[in-house]
């Protein structure tokens, strides 16, 4: 299947259209999906596009237009409707985070892949394998919230889910061929229950990563945490990511060299434009910090010495376990499990199966081995 010419794919930005494409989603017992969102682009990310493909029809969704997508819930909640992602999690994040969905009855190409133990598993380079098909990567950092979006934009956007079922499908019978599609459903089902956990830039508190780097003094770490506040004042006054407005580096730059004018600003880094637009609330905030009560460092909590050998023995034994299948390890043992078992090491195999209960595959193969590892 070389690249070929598609129709173009139906844009849905209006309550008829988009109860048109309810209709026909609703209908099917399969559908792929994918999102598109503005990461690299906005202060607080949002999904700009879903994009949904059915053995008839590719539909790309606008939700900056309609304002209640309440009626999708029901499809990605339903277990009788399998939804096709590629790499899910990011995804499952950004819809839950903006949506509130829940979901059920997923697979994800990309995990099926790495399962199967492919050295490549991006989209494009499971197209190309399996299609010959070239996808161009020149929207892969677009602004998904400017609109009009171009046809050849719609087109990048509509590609993402026009071939998973295929590929679905193609995975699926090499998952069965290597006896691997059970750990694969398995995570699957896993990866329905996504978390959410906020970016740490609310208040400024972005600063905390600098936290536990033992080549950052108090001081510096205080000037540190007003830079933070400030730069994330000035990056959602202009809706723009933190990184677009000052560099981590140059921000330690800063609280190092304790800058007092424009020019010193200049001497570090920051160009005419940063300093013009918001160098004068960077050199306040150095003076806030250098006279400030000192930030309480974080200090990560330590494991204890049975727990890091308890890591390190399943670390060793997933490793050895990972080559011999000719996948990663995390495919033998998710970190989920690893952690798990280095902290609360079981006392007996029935306690094991409990702690491996939505994994009784991995359980079935390996409880024994993880057992006389680190249990008793």
């Amino acid at each position: 299947m070389t690249n070929q010419v598609l129709p173009p794919p139906i844009w849905v930005d209006t309550p008829d259209t988009f109860q048109q494409m309810l209709g026909d989603l609703t209908a099917q017992t399969r559908l792929a999906v994918d999102t598109e969102s503005n990461s690299l682009h906005a202060y607080r990310e949002r999904v700009c596009l879903i994009q949904f493909t059915t053995p008839t029809h590719d539909y790309v969704l606008d939700p900056l237009a309609l304002s209640d997508l309440s009626a999708l819930s029901p499809i990605f909640g339903n277990s009788n409707i399998e939804k096709i992602f590629h790499a899910a999690e990011y995804d499952l994040i950004c819809l839950r985070r903006d949506f509130s969905f829940q979901f059920s009855n997923l697979f994800d190409t990309m995990h099926a892949a790495r399962v199967l133990g492919y050295p490549f598993v991006g989209l494009d380079n499971l197209l190309a394998e399996k299609f010959q098909f070239e996808m161009d990567k020149r929207h892969q950092k677009a602004d998904w919230a400017v609109r009009p979006l171009s046809p050849a934009q719609l087109d990048y956007a509509r590609l993402d889910t026009h071939f998973l079922f295929d590929l679905r499908d193609i995975l699926e019978a090499e998952l069965r061929e290597k006896d691997r599609l059970s750990i694969a459903l398995e995570d699957f089902a896993r990866a329905c229950n996504v978390e959410i956990i906020p970016k740490e830039r609310v208040n400024g508190t972005s600063w905390r990563r600098f936290s536990t780097r033992k080549d950052v003094s108090p001081r510096e770490l205080t000037i540190l945490s007003e830079l933070c506040i400030s730069r994330d004042r000035i990056a959602e006054r202009m809706n723009r990511p933190v990184f677009k407005v000052i560099s981590d580096s140059l921000l330690l730059d800063i609280a190092r060299n304790l800058p007092e004018k424009d020019v010193d600003l200049a001497g570090l880094g920051l160009s005419p434009k940063q300093i013009r637009l918001w160098g004068s609330e960077i050199l306040e905030a150095v003076k806030r910090g250098a006279v400030a009560p000192m930030v309480e460092r974080e200090s990560p909590k330590r494991p204890s010495d049975k727990t890091i050998r308890r890591l390190e023995k399943l670390k060793n034994w997933r490793k050895k376990a990972a080559e011999e299948l000719g996948v990663e390890s995390d495919i033998i043992l998710p970190k989920i499990y690893l952690n798990t078992l280095a902290e609360h090491p079981p006392k007996s195999l029935q306690e094991l199966e409990s702690i491996m209960h939505d994994s009784p595959t991995r359980f079935r193969k390996y409880g024994e081995q993880l057992y006389r590892l680190v249990g008793g």
